[in-house]
């Protein structure tokens, strides 16, 4: 898995580092996921098992740790477009991308909003995130709108869009476990509906 976004190439690091780094990316998007962009980074450090310093080595403030957390969510997104148009006939590629999406969009608990707010909306991060999510679910529903089972005229945008709002509201519902499986299917009906 690459790694999207990044400033610079970063420079290797030892497999103690290695490890630490990706525990503490692991806790901290479960803390968010729980919490919000204003989880406890001294809870994220003491559940990754290291010390604060060791957190602030590796992610010297919050907006860091939040921006290599959105980095990493969407590099599983782009991992997974690959993955499900290898695996998958293109529709149902199409679709288990956008239930990805669904998921990540409902775990989040405003994470982007978060550093939208802390680096600003034009900032480098967002644009590259933005490219890589357009080039990985744009090919799915090429390969989808080629092999004639979606709509023409559906575009990429619009089904992010909906799939936001799918998870948005099943985040606003979370005793109604089956509401975003239900508001995708319709969505896929809707999509199937004039290949």
């Amino acid at each position: 898995m690459g790694q999207i976004g990044s400033a610079a190439v970063p420079r290797p690091m030892r497999a103690d580092a290695r490890r630490n780094h990706d525990k503490l990316l692991a806790v901290a998007k479960v803390a968010f996921s729980e919490h919000g962009p204003e989880a406890s980074l001294d809870e994220i450090a003491r559940r990754a098992g290291v010390g604060a310093g060791t957190l602030y080595r590796h992610f010297p403030t919050r907006e860091a740790l939040i921006e290599a957390v959105y980095r990493d969510e969407v590099q599983v997104l782009c991992d997974a477009a690959d993955q499900y148009g290898h695996e998958l006939p293109p529709d149902q590629a199409l679709a288990a991308w956008l239930r990805a999406v669904v998921r990540y969009v409902s775990a989040k608990r405003g994470l982007s909003a978060a550093l939208k707010a802390m680096v600003g909306v034009e900032s480098q991060v967002f644009a590259v995130c933005h490219q890589a999510i357009t080039a990985h679910g744009g090919a799915l529903l090429e390969q989808a709108q080629r092999a004639g089972v979606v709509r023409a005229e559906l575009t990429l945008s619009d089904l992010l869009r909906l799939a936001s709002a799918i998870g948005q509201a099943s985040e606003s519902v979370p005793e109604d476990k089956d509401m975003a499986e239900r508001l995708l299917g319709l969505m896929m009906d809707g999509w199937r509906g004039k290949a």
